[in-house]
């Protein structure tokens, strides 16, 4: 993976925060990167070029107007305001290379002197098995602070700690020692047709960035939302306003249309299409 920091840009050393989506249901970790780049006038400094990532190229997702600028399948940006660094992947992973590909993140997260890395993302609803109507939408969260997932700072926030996690899981010793390499079993992750419910969480991506970065030494926290398909902006909200909890920052602060808080990214104008011709009724 290169790291392509484009023309007279240069990178923040004040900025030890990451803050990256791993592709799931829905999108929503995507979505909440946008909103967050969007909400705090974010810059793009640069690229990252994997060959484990699909191509993909796209309009920019965030100026009104056009620019000249194009969106890359893997972009990094930088909000010295609040010394974070925001990643946006755009386009999923090639086929049996994920291993590979969150090896290279985690590489360029430590490389350039992340200290804390946030990972978005979202689970299947249909794996939700105890649902509290009472408390609403809940954030689940995954930290490598205890040994257990479990972290003191998120638990006051009110995220609920991932139960599925666990440690001694045949999936998540396979990931561990995958990017660890210093384990002597022989093990081998199960192939789609010997998957069991308990390994649906650790087969997903942000269960491989949280392995790949506390391997590397960091310190990785997972937000985590359950979601269908389908029009997830609510989710994407959910996610942001934990990742801003986590980190300290205020949405009152951000530079959205009405005096502060949320920005909405311009390229969500145009997600589900144009509206129906209302002649037509």
């Amino acid at each position: 993976m290169d790291f392509v920091v484009e023309e007279g840009k240069r990178v923040n050393e004040e900025c030890s925060t990451l803050i990256l989506p791993a592709l799931s249901i829905g999108n929503v970790g995507q979505l909440a990167v946008d909103l967050l780049v969007s909400s705090t006038d974010a810059e793009r400094i640069g690229y990252l070029d994997d060959p484990n990532l699909l191509p993909c190229v796209g309009n920019d997702a965030y100026g009104p107007l056009p620019c000249g600028e194009i969106a890359l399948p893997f972009e990094v940006y930088e909000s010295s305001s609040i010394s974070t660094t925001l990643a946006q992947q755009r386009s999923p992973v090639a086929k049996g290379m994920m291993i590979n590909f969150v090896e290279n993140i985690a590489n360029f997260a430590a490389s350039n002197g992340k200290k804390h890395v946030i990972v978005l993302s979202s689970l299947d609803f249909q794996r939700l098995h105890n649902l509290d109507m009472s408390r609403g939408p809940q954030v689940y969260y995954l930290s490598n602070t205890g040994s257990d997932g479990r972290d003191d700072h998120c638990e006051k926030l009110g995220f609920g700690r991932l139960n599925e996690y666990d440690s001694e899981g045949r999936c998540w010793k396979y990931l561990s020692s995958v990017f660890e390499k210093n384990s002597e079993d022989d093990l081998t992750f199960p192939s789609e047709d010997e998957l069991e419910d308990i390994d649906y969480y650790p087969s997903l991506p942000f269960a491989a960035l949280f392995s790949a970065f506390k391997a590397k030494g960091l310190k990785v926290t997972c937000l985590l939302c359950y979601c269908s398909e389908g029009d997830n902006i609510p989710e994407a909200f959910l996610l942001a306003e934990a990742a801003s909890k986590l980190t300290g920052l205020s949405p009152d602060k951000f530079h959205g249309e009405e005096g502060g808080k949320w920005r909405i990214p311009y390229s969500w104008k145009s997600m589900y299409g144009a509206p129906p011709d209302m002649s037509m009724f």
